[in-house]
């Protein structure tokens, strides 16, 4: 009896544990080669686990909700499972024999890793309390660590950025000192129970309390400690892109003809945003400390809006190397991804620049958040036809043209206020003078 051993999959570069959503078997149910045995979720995207081998499921090995580190046994398919179901009408055979001997020997494994794992008041993954032990943090040390995981949870970041620090300064190991102090001001507990009766006061009335879902805590977090970490600014300007919608409106039934793929006004912009890019490479670099790490590669993401009302940012990869019908394909293959939940951890990895359009929901303008460790973001408004005034060689005229808002939000510690604009204005004159000749 052949005993499969599946494991958490690697589902990105920089992602080192996931948490499991939902198993579609039990053990003693028979799964395909390639089924979906279980969903998974990591920081960015929800995945399928498919099986790698066809029997019946003889072990589950976590439960749901657990955190699961890369390359860790989950499960057991027993490969001869479909002759092993039909034994039971055969007693007398020794294929029952094997069948204790491999669960028993594995489940003190499956085991051990919990247990560790548990110690404390809140979960720690296995990757997680190595790492603590390699560097002679102490339980108490740990629980007083903030998480910025799912529910509070200390990820990978959070230990690595918190051993610098230790290292950096003497501070921590004084660390258990400060914690007496806290309970003997007697001011602390008065305003605890002072804010609590608002809280509850809030709440009652006419209202309908909805849990987040997990993707919402996670695109919370994220958005709080862009705030926290980024100083942003906003910069406005104003395109005339009718060229643009000319030129779209004529070509997009022969560029769907000729290509397979409808042309939407997204990889238009893309084009321009990248040539601007090309220009001002400070607009797509991150901060490291006190380093600027300038990226070579022109990665865009674009945010999407899922059915749920979440959002998500796939990533258009190398867009500089791509041309409109390149980028056409990747966009319309992301999008479709992210709606049908069919989007893989690398494809929300590795964005250098993000664009959002705001104008998809009526929206003339945005303030967009960052998208760290991004450092500038752009909103893209709605198009609207609008009364403008047009200089020509016979003088001033009011023409009626087709005109949109465009913010960009920037790290003001990298990005100065000259930078931002000044990209801003190119990428508006870029889209300005798209050709509305143009072949495709």
């Amino acid at each position: 009896m052949a005993i499969v051993d599946l494991v958490m999959p690697k589902m990105g570069e920089s992602i080192m544990e996931a948490t499991v959503l939902k198993w579609h078997k039990k053990p003693g149910d028979t799964i395909k080669m390639d089924e979906t045995l279980l969903d998974i979720a990591t920081d960015k995207v929800d995945s399928e686990v498919p099986s790698t081998a066809a029997g019946v499921v003889s072990e589950i090995l976590y439960k749901e909700n657990d955190v699961v580190p890369v390359g860790a046994v989950i499960a057991k398919i027993d490969a001869g499972g479909v002759s092993a179901a039909a034994a039971p009408a055969a007693p007398v055979a020794q294929a029952p024999a094997p069948a204790p001997v491999a669960p028993v020997t594995v489940v003190p494994q499956a085991q051990q890793a919990p247990a560790a794992e548990s110690n404390g008041s809140r979960f720690y993954s296995p990757l997680v309390l190595n790492i603590a032990g390699k560097e002679g943090i102490g339980m108490a040390e740990l629980e007083a660590l903030p998480g910025t995981g799912s529910e509070g949870r200390v990820t990978k970041k959070d230990i690595l950025n918190y051993v610098a620090n230790r290292g950096a300064a003497p501070q921590p190991v004084q660390y258990p000192q400060p914690a007496p102090p806290k309970p003997a001001p007697v001011v602390a507990p008065v305003s605890t129970p002072v804010a609590q009766p608002v809280a509850a006061a809030s709440a009652g009335g006419n209202v309908e309390i909805i849990e987040m879902d997990r993707m919402r805590k996670l695109i919370a977090d994220h958005m709080v400690r862009s705030k926290a970490t980024s100083p942003h600014v906003t910069s406005f300007t104003e395109a005339d892109v009718t060229n643009i919608v000319k030129w779209r409106d004529r070509v997009k039934g022969p560029f769907e003809s000729k290509y397979g793929e409808k042309i939407t006004f997204t990889p238009i912009f893309f084009e321009a945003i990248v040539s601007c890019i090309r220009k001002f490479p400070l607009i797509n670099c991150s901060l490291d400390g006190d380093k600027i790490i300038i990226k070579k590669d022109i990665n865009i993401g674009m945010a999407t809006a899922l059915p749920s009302g979440n959002l998500i940012v796939p990533v258009i990869k190398n867009a500089d190397t791509k041309n409109l019908f390149g980028l056409s394909k990747e966009v319309n293959a992301l999008a479709n991804a992210a709606r049908g939940n069919r989007l893989k951890a690398d494809d929300t990895q590795g964005g250098t620049f993000t664009v959002t359009n705001v104008g998809t929901f009526g929206s003339l303008m945005g303030t967009p958040i960052i998208n760290q460790p991004q450092v500038a973001i752009l909103a893209l408004g709605v198009i609207k036809k609008r009364p403008v005034v047009l200089e020509t060689e016979e003088g001033d005229v009011i023409a009626i043209r087709h005109m949109m808002y465009l913010s960009l939000s920037y790290d003001h510690r990298i990005v100065d206020g000259s930078i931002g604009a000044s990209f801003l204005t190119a990428v508006a004159k870029e889209l300005e003078a798209f050709d509305s000749n143009k072949p495709f």
